[in-house]
């Protein structure tokens, strides 16, 4: 089954992760549940955002500098992120619209949902360009 699991759902490429030391101060860690991209079951996995990429693991014992990530998604070019309650019905849940198609999440509580909601936020906000101007007192 391994094998099967394998062919139908390749490792992310070491280009989507390249240069981000994601075991060393990460901006935010934590256990959320995804659906397989093949497999549609849930499950729980440690995920770990910095420098505009979310990966994920399956225990946070896995996250080492040696490590190869089960996934990435690409939160750089995600235009929003938002709570997914009424789309998928589940409490916690979470949609973030990467290159213009939903990615689903759960967290364990609201609050957990809240701070991912915020932290990948700031990641839009940074990578947008799209920041706060600032105000010339001098004119």
């Amino acid at each position: 089954m391994d094998r099967f699991l394998q062919m139908i759902s390749p490792p992310p490429r070491r280009s989507d992760y390249n240069n981000i030391e994601f075991w060393v101060d990460p901006e935010r860690v934590g256990w959320l549940s995804k659906q397989g991209e093949y497999l549609k079951f849930w499950r729980r996995r440690w995920f770990v955002l910095k420098q505009g990429k979310m990966v994920w693991f399956m225990n946070p014992s896995d996250v080492t500098s040696t490590a190869v990530p089960r996934g990435v998604f690409h939160v750089d070019r995600c235009q929003v992120v938002t709570s997914a309650v009424d789309d998928i019905h589940k409490d916690y849940s979470l949609k973030m619209y990467i290159d213009g198609f939903p990615t689903y999440l759960v967290a364990e509580s609201e609050k957990e949902k809240d701070e991912w909601v915020s932290s990948i936020g700031r990641v839009i906000v940074q990578y947008s360009g799209a920041g706060i101007p600032e105000v010339d007192h001098y004119r």
